[in-house]
């Protein structure tokens, strides 16, 4: 059997397990259009600048489409022996031609995922669903409101309690700290403001990796509690995956992210919430668990989530868990970033 019918095979069935369907079923009707052929006006082609090649029409291997039978992403096959990127200007054209902003390109074992708005294609291990093109498409980062954005010793407990500074036990200075104890309000302390303020700062500099190395006792879930209202508060993610490596740091961990941040965002325990996590904005599971048989791969699409934490990332970011954090995919807001004269910011992972 040939190379490209292979590659064909696999990804259809790649497509069926994101969900997919080549044929109206139950599910609803089908959402995948095969051999689309395409006209490329001249229109078209002069906008694609000098360097499109001239070649006014063509099929498409995958024409993927939502569920108002809109045409949403192209997926071009190669044959397994070829790189995908071979058919990257070809789907690009394709795309232009379709007016759609996202492109897969795969030869069965080895896909890439790019959405022509932001950058260039990354290598994902599974094929994107339905709905998370439609997240794609609904987020809008701005790297430079999270890299502006004022963050003082109150600001976790600002959340806890907008209106503190109010309370007459916080007025008087005699009982202030009988009044914090009592309600648990979370001050950030110095080096935690450092902290995000490097973060922050690497930001600024084009970095979309970021490691705090804090010892034992020294409020390292504070900090994520602080750095998760950042990027969701400035708009930067809209979905977090926590991820701890021990079971009974999962509780600990989720109970104190309610404490931080449940009057602006609910946080969830994968397992306890399987069946409307999506409804969270923060979501909390042990890594050996989503890396266990790859159950991450069936669970969670690549962009299910904008930005992955890792807890005791010296113990869990390693070996097989390691592909937890590479599968998700990040996403590339657009800043303008004089300094180093970059203008692509990606956000992937952060490790405590």
């Amino acid at each position: 059997m040939k190379k490209e019918v292979l590659a064909r095979i696999k990804i259809n069935k790649l497509l069926e397990q994101a969900g997919w369907r080549f044929f109206d079923d139950e599910k609803g009707k089908a959402n995948i259009t095969l051999e689309v052929n395409t006209k490329i006006t001249q229109e078209q082609i002069d906008s694609f600048g000098e360097d499109f090649e001239k070649t006014q029409s063509g099929f498409i291997d995958f024409l993927l489409l939502n569920e108002t039978g809109f045409p949403i992403a192209v997926l071009e096959a190669k044959s397994e022996d070829k790189n995908p990127l071979d058919a990257k200007e070809q789907a690009r054209r394709y795309a232009k031609s379709q007016n759609v902003r996202f492109v897969i390109l795969s030869n069965g074992n080895l896909h890439y995922f790019w959405d022509l708005e932001r950058g260039n294609p990354r290598i994902i291990t599974s094929l994107p669903t339905i709905d998370s093109f439609e997240h794609v498409k609904s987020f809008q980062p701005n790297p430079k409101n999270l890299i502006h954005e004022e963050i003082r010793e109150d600001y976790i407990v600002v959340t806890q309690n907008p209106y503190y500074y109010k309370d007459p036990r916080w007025e008087d200075e005699g009982i202030r700290e009988e009044f914090i104890r009592e309600n648990d309000l979370k001050f950030l302390r110095k080096y935690q403001l450092n902290a995000i303020k490097a973060l922050q700062d690497s930001v600024q500099k084009g970095n979309d990796r970021f490691l705090f190395e804090m010892a034992t006792g020294s409020g390292k879930t504070l900090v994520a509690g602080a750095v998760i209202k950042l990027f969701l508060r400035t708009r930067n993610a809209t979905r977090i995956l926590f991820l701890v490596d021990r079971l009974e740091l999962e509780d600990q961990a989720w109970k104190n992210l309610v404490k931080y941040l449940k009057n602006d965002y609910k946080s969830v325990i994968y397992k306890e919430n399987r069946d409307d996590w999506k409804k969270a904005e923060i979501v909390v599971s042990t890594v050996q668990s989503l890396s266990f048989n790859n159950k991450y791969t069936k669970l969670f699409s690549p962009t299910d989530f904008d930005l992955i934490i890792s807890d005791e990332a010296h113990r869990s970011i390693g070996g097989n868990s390691r592909a937890v954090f590479e599968y998700f995919v990040g996403y590339e807001p657009v800043a303008q970033i004089p300094q180093d004269d970059k203008d692509m910011i990606k956000y992937r992972s952060l490790v405590l």
